[in-house]
């Protein structure tokens, strides 16, 4: 028997088919390169450009496909919307690999993925426009998942995260911001072809990102309190609701996370765009070409 510490049957459920418990999926059933996409309608977009699939699995939200593209293996999984669906995709996914399922314990080497987010998103800054494709290098969430866990940050984030906790202390008393920074390695890739920025990510899509129908915010004027955050030459530039949850576990379990974004709703301008849906197959479609070349 080995001597690690087990994990127990209630903190790694595993289903009687051998599956982890919300995915579905069982270990060797998902590629080293993963895309993280919210909606289950968009995997498909993602996988027609496989050349071939090998597994396709469906429960609940959570859709995964898993294939090859120029003789390179990809995993698309949906995750649904928000930080809280993050908290189950990202730490199943690092058990499938990390740990072992059939002596429930931490492997000695540990595998490092690639998760790439391909998402849309609502801009707060005047210099992104609609239908414009961005990537995150920092995450500021907002939601408070990544509060249960020891998130270690590095300087630059720790500054970054004090200059926008005080800014907003008389706005948000109440919340406890946390911030993760993108991976190095998937951010010089692409950043060649796209606009680096800050995202913030919500736990809702109404008044967590300063949307009113009927309910009365807290703050009228979210959206313009964003906008006019300055820190060195960092600044808010667009809502949505996954980055900074992915870039936290990245961080903390030693895998490589970038999130890239097409903005289809200008909060500044009121604009929705009218063929938000063309600029997301060309985001999926030249982002898999630069992974797959």
């Amino acid at each position: 028997m080995s001597s690690k510490q087990q994990i127990g049957d209630s903190e790694l459920i595993i289903n009687p088919d051998g599956s982890i418990y919300h995915l579905h999926l069982k270990p060797g059933q998902v590629a080293e390169t993963i895309f993280t996409v919210g909606d289950p309608g968009r995997v498909e977009e993602v996988s027609k450009h496989f050349d071939r699939i090998e597994h396709k699995v469906s429960y609940r939200e959570f859709l995964t496909h898993t294939g090859y593209m120029n003789n390179k293996r990809f995993t698309v999984i949906s995750t649904g919307i928000g930080p809280d669906n993050i908290d189950i995709a990202i730490n199943e996914l690092d058990a499938l690999f990390n740990i072992d399922f059939a002596t429930r314990t931490i492997k000695d080497t540990l595998t490092p993925l690639n998760i790439i987010r391909l998402g849309t998103s609502g801009c707060v800054n005047e210099e992104v426009d609609l239908d414009q494709v961005i990537i995150s290098e920092a995450g500021i969430g907002m939601d408070g998942v990544l509060n249960y866990y020891d998130l270690q940050n590095e300087p630059w984030e720790a500054e970054y995260l004090e200059a926008f906790t005080n800014y907003m202390k008389p706005h948000f008393s109440q919340i406890q911001p946390y911030i993760a920074g993108s991976s190095d390695v998937l951010l010089k890739r692409f950043e060649k072809s796209y606009k680096k920025v800050t995202s913030i990510t919500a736990n809702g899509f109404y008044g967590a990102q300063g949307r009113t129908l009927r309910a009365k915010n807290e703050i009228t004027d979210y959206v313009d309190i964003l906008n006019k955050f300055r820190h060195k030459n960092f600044r808010i530039s667009n809502f949505e609701m996954e980055t900074a949850t992915i870039y936290g576990f990245g961080k903390m379990l030693g895998h490589h996370c970038l999130s890239i974004n097409v903005i289809v709703a200008h909060r500044i301008q009121k604009k929705f765009s009218s063929d938000y849906k063309s600029a997301v197959k060309k985001m999926i479609a030249d982002v898999m070409e630069e992974l797959a070349s």
